[in-house]
C-alpha cells in the first residue's frame, strides 16, 4: 500500500528526493508502505521540477533526503518538493533530512560570515516545512534554527551494538579526533561502560577548508586498540592524521567509526591505504560502488529512520528511542 493509516483519521506518505532513493525504499519497507511516485524533470538551463503524482491532500507527508553530493541540487529539489507538497494541500509535512546540509556552517568564526546551516532551517520553514528530522547534527544547536519541532537522532545504538559485538569494548580506548567532539566521545565512553577516554590536540587553518594538523595525543593509547569517533568523514584527512598519530603513540589497533560517510575525494584512498583496521559508517549517505573498500562497514540507518517515522505520525514519543537523550 502506498500510505499508512491511523484509525481512519490520517494518513501518511512517504516520498524520496532523487539523491538516494534506495534508503527511501528501504524505509518505506519498514513502515510497511511504498514510496509515493513524483514526477521529476530538469530543464535546460538547469532548473528544477518535480511533483507528486498521486494526491497529498490532508495527509501527514514525509519528504525523505539524503544530502550527498552535488549537495546544492539535492538542497533545491528538497525545497521544490516541499513547496509542492504545501500548495496541494499536504496536513503536514516532515523532512527527512538523514544528513543535515551546511551543519558545518554554524556559527561565525570571523567577521562577513554566513551562518549557512541557520539559511538552511530558515529556507525549509519558508518552502512549507512543518517539522525536521536529522541524525547526528554536527552541533546540538542546529535544532534550535528550526521554527518547529526538530527530532535530533542518533546512530549510537545502531553502532555501538556492532563495535561491541565485533570488538568487546574491555580493551578500547574511546578517542576523539579533536577538542570539539570531546563531548561525544564521552558519550561513546559511557556506551560501552565507562571506557578511557582520548583526544587529539590539532589545529585548523580557517582559511582553507579540510586543512588540519594533528599536534599531539592528550591519554594514554600504548599498546591499546583505539576507537575513533566522529559524526561524519569528509576527506579523512583529520581522520587518516588522527591514527597516525596514534599509532606513533604506540596504539596497536585503530578502529574508525563515524555516523555520516561522505567520502569527498581523497577520502577513499586515505583510508584505504592508512593502517586503520575498520571504518564504520551508516547509510545516511549513499555510498557510491567506486568509494567502496574492503575495510569498510557501512550499517543501515533506515530501520532507525522508520521508527522515527511511525511514533512522529503517531503522535508518540521520538526521545522514547533513545532512552530520553535529546
Amino acid at each position: 500500500m502506498s500510505t499508512l493509516e491511523v484509525a481512519g483519521r490520517k494518513s501518511l506518505v512517504l516520498l524520496s528526493g532523487g539523491a538516494f532513493p534506495d534508503l527511501a525504499d528501504e524505509i518505506a519497507h519498514y513502515l510497511g508502505v511504498t514510496v509515493t511516485p513524483t514526477t521529476r524533470r530538469e530543464f535546460a538551463n538547469g532548473e528544477l521540477f518535480i511533483r507528486p503524482n498521486d494526491s497529498v491532500r490532508g495527509t501527514d507527508a514525509f519528504v525523505v533526503q539524503s544530502h550527498t553530493t552535488p549537495i546544492n541540487e539535492w538542497v533545491m529539489e528538497s525545497l521544490i518538493l516541499v513547496d509542492a507538497l504545501k500548495r496541494a494541500s499536504a496536513k503536514r509535512i516532515t523532512v527527512v533530512a538523514p544528513f543535515y546540509p551546511y551543519a558545518r556552517q554554524d556559527k561565525k568564526h570571523r567577521g562577513r560570515e554566513p551562518i549557512s546551516a541557520r539559511l538552511v532551517a530558515d529556507l525549509f520553514h519558508t518552502a512549507g516545512a512543518d517539522r525536521l528530522m536529522t541524525v547526528d547534527l554536527h552541533t546540538a544547536q542546529i535544532q534550535g534554527f528550526f521554527d518547529g519541532p526538530v527530532d535530533h537522532l542518533f546512530a549510537m545504538p545502531l553502532l555501538s551494538d556492532y563495535v561491541r559485538a565485533t570488538y568487546g569494548a574491555e580493551d578500547l580506548v574511546v578517542v576523539s579526533p579533536d577538542t570539539g567532539r570531546v563531548r561525544t566521545a564521552e558519550q561513546w565512553a559511557d556506551e560501552l561502560g565507562g571506557r578511557e577516554l582520548a583526544f587529539i590536540h590539532k589545529s585548523r587553518n580557517i582559511d582553507a577548508a579540510n586543512d588540519v594538523v594533528a599536534n599531539r595525543v592528550v591519554g594514554d593509547v600504548a599498546g591499546r586498540r583505539c576507537l575513533l569517533v566522529d559524526d561524519m568523514i569528509d576527506t579523512a584527512g583529520s581522520i587518516t592524521k588522527a591514527a597516525d598519530l596514534l599509532f606513533a603513540e604506540g596504539a596497536v589497533d585503530i578502529v574508525v567509526v563515524a555516523t555520516h560517510g561522505v567520502f569527498s575525494e581523497p577520502a577513499t584512498d586515505r583510508l584505504k591505504n592508512s593502517k586503520v583496521s575498520e571504518v564504520i559508517v551508516t547509510n545516511t549517505l549513499p555510498i557510491r560502488p567506486e568509494q567502496l573498500f574492503d575495510k569498510l562497514t557501512v550499517l543501515s540507518i533506515a530501520p532507525l529512520l522508520a521508527k522515527a517515522i511511525r511514533a512522529v505520525f503517531e503522535d508518540g514519543s521520538v526521545t522514547s528511542l533513545f532512552h530520553g537523550r535529546s
